[in-house]
């Protein structure tokens, strides 16, 4: 990947990072966090969204151009779904746990909480939301972190609700889950202070160990999304959404510089050659014999191909702008979000059963020359239509540079079109949820991860490494909580990190377990009811059935401290049935006979009682 002078070029870059919070309840009702799976579904309804004016009469341009895709969008609800979450019932009262933890996020980024928190409403009209709107609230502004690069300045914290989760397209629209509309959901909007791509990854980061922090996030694939806001100096500023990794922050960041670098390029291009964007215009005709699978479907089904001269174009649609994706690769977004599949445009043709001939005919339809380039459309007649207008509206802009605008991330760190940067008509009051004023006197500030990994070497003796993978992982409230009820910390800590892990490699369901189950088998651990040898077999127990208790599934599974005759008796068993070995290698046995031995005695019985009584047997054979 070629690498800028990010100074040089003028980068500027922002993050919102979006974190759910791991609260009991949701934001504004009752319903539990917890996601389903959509197979659980009790009922369905469906919904259709509109734009409404803000106070002042406006519409939004990115919910304007949402609406124009006429969608029908479903929603899965459950036997928790409430009136609430269906838009059926006002809101309740902001989440009084949600809120106190988002002001321990502000303390740890030296925020300056509001005298008073209102809720507002924000146009959402993808579906995402069964009202039309997401519902923020300002909740402190003015804050700072460090990166190694420097300071970088903390805007403003907001509590929202999460959106509802897309499950799938359908032939009518897009079907959504109601689990998770509603989840408590803090906004962290940055400074436009980010200066280089290692600086944004090195910022998010920083925000992460301080969400973490506070032990009261939701861990896991999609609880936590980060926005990056890009610019150059001769660019425009692209939000680009839904970047799932930190890992991928720095180079959507490289990958979105050089993007509106060939744009600027690109433009200047243009203007050197005077290019201009024709008129759509019909081009059915020339295509009436055509051998292309995709036009001559279309055809066969009543649709029409649409054709837009883009004078002065040549080469430049195809021109790649970023790995895999082309000018061309953005006029086919903007053509997709009108219903066409895609577009076909001369830099590429012939091709596609595509000949020459038609090309030529293409060109001599709509007035092109070898110079120009000519996109077209083919589907039903009034998505070709709407496609074809879409695609030369996006070619204008490509005669202005780079168009500001809302972008998707790709899995392979490029970007796609999503729709027009929001403005200020989205955002309105709500009128059913009462204010609150916040008071962070009423707020301890948590403890950093960074300091925990160093508590838990001097307090509790951890090693550096096993002290880091529990401050910084997802059991770390749990892993206090035990050590608290009195268990051993380098148990406690092995147990949630190594031997979960172990049996997750084993392909146990470890995400069955609870912390109900770990503070039960870790409490008979601790009162010498069960060896700690027997752990790993009774949490896969557990795991593997876990409407039982820890008691009972030792029971059933033979688990248990073993009494010392007991345990002398299995050693002296082992040592006899192999004799012969003992008397010619002494001690040597003891290794592979020590295995055997906790083999016959399946977490019954504490390592150390049968290393002593086994080398008691093996010396009186020796």
């Amino acid at each position: 990947m070629t690498e800028y002078d990010y100074e040089d070029l003028g980068l500027v870059a922002g993050l919102e990072i979006h974190q759910q919070l791991d609260t009991a309840t949701k934001l504004f009702c009752n319903c539990p966090t917890e996601l389903r799976d959509p197979d659980e579904s009790t009922r369905r309804f469906t919904r259709y969204l509109h734009p409404t004016r803000s106070e002042l009469g406006e519409i939004d341009d990115a919910a304007l151009e949402e609406s124009k895709v006429d969608r029908e969008f479903e929603y899965l609800a459950y036997d928790t779904t409430c009136l609430v979450e269906e838009d059926d019932e006002p809101p309740h009262r902001l989440d009084d746990e949600a809120l106190e933890t988002v002001l321990e996020i502000a303390q740890l980024m030296a925020m300056s909480p509001v005298d008073q928190a209102n809720v507002m409403r924000k146009l959402v009209v993808d579906g995402s939301n069964t009202s039309g709107f997401q519902r923020s609230t300002l909740i402190a502004t003015d804050g700072e972190i460090e990166t190694e690069e420097g300071p970088v300045g903390i805007e403003d914290l907001l509590l929202e609700e999460e959106s509802a989760q897309r499950v799938e397209e359908t032939d009518d629209g897009v079907r959504y889950s109601l689990d998770r509309l509603g989840i408590p959901l803090v906004e962290i909007g940055t400074s436009p202070d980010i200066r280089s791509p290692e600086q944004a990854r090195d910022a998010a980061a920083r925000i992460g160990m301080l969400l973490r922090s506070t032990g009261k996030v939701k861990r896991g694939l999609g609880t936590i999304r980060q926005d990056v806001n890009v610019s150059i100096a001769e660019g425009a500023r692209v939000e680009i959404k839904g970047v799932q990794s930190l890992d991928d922050i720095d180079d959507i960041v490289r990958t979105e510089v050089g993007r509106q670098t060939e744009l600027v390029e690109i433009r200047d291009e243009l203007e050197a050659r005077d290019a201009a964007v024709g008129d759509p215009q019909d081009v059915s005709e020339v295509f009436a014999d055509t051998d292309s699978g995709v036009i001559g479907g279309a055809l066969d089904g009543g649709g029409s191909v649409m054709a837009v001269p883009l004078a002065g174009f040549d080469g430049l649609v195809g021109r790649e702008i970023a790995p895999d994706r082309r000018l061309g690769t953005e006029f086919s977004d903007h053509a997709k979000r009108h219903g066409a599949g895609g577009i076909f445009h001369t830099d590429e043709l012939p091709a596609y059963g595509v000949t020459s001939e038609e090309v030529d005919a293409l060109r001599d339809a709509v007035g092109a020359t070898e110079d120009d380039a000519v996109a077209i459309v083919a589907a039903a007649t009034d998505v070709a239509s709407s496609s074809i207008e879409a695609v030369a509206e996006r070619a204008r802009t490509a005669l202005e540079g780079v168009p500001e605008e809302t972008r998707g991330a790709n899995d392979d760190g490029t970007t796609r079109y999503l729709r027009p940067l929001p403005g200020a008509a989205r955002m309105y009051p709500e009128t059913d949820v009462p204010p609150v004023e916040p008071d962070p006197s009423e707020v301890a500030e948590p403890e950093l991860l960074t300091a925990k990994v160093e508590r838990y070497q001097a307090e509790y003796d951890l090693d550096a490494g096993l002290a880091e993978q529990v401050a910084y992982g997802k059991f770390m409230p749990l892993f206090e909580d035990l050590v608290a009820d009195g268990t051993d910390p380098t148990l406690a800590a092995t147990t949630l990190e190594s031997t979960v892990t172990e049996l997750r490699r084993d392909d146990v369901p470890v995400e069955n377990l609870t912390a109900t189950h770990f503070e039960q088998v870790l409490g008979m651990a601790t009162a010498g009811d069960l060896p700690n040898e027997g752990i790993p077999d009774l949490l896969s127990a557990l795991a593997t059935d876990p409407s039982r208790s820890a008691e009972e599934a030792a029971e059933a599974a033979g688990l248990g401290s073993a009494a010392e005759d007991e345990v002398r008796e299995a050693v002296l068993e082992v040592v006899e049935r192999n004799e012969g070995q003992v008397e010619q290698e002494g001690m040597q046995a003891f290794s592979g006979l020590m295995g055997e031995c906790m083999g016959a005695l399946r977490g019954k019985a504490d390592g150390d009682l049968v290393s002593e009584l086994l080398r008691e047997e093996i010396q009186k054979r020796a």
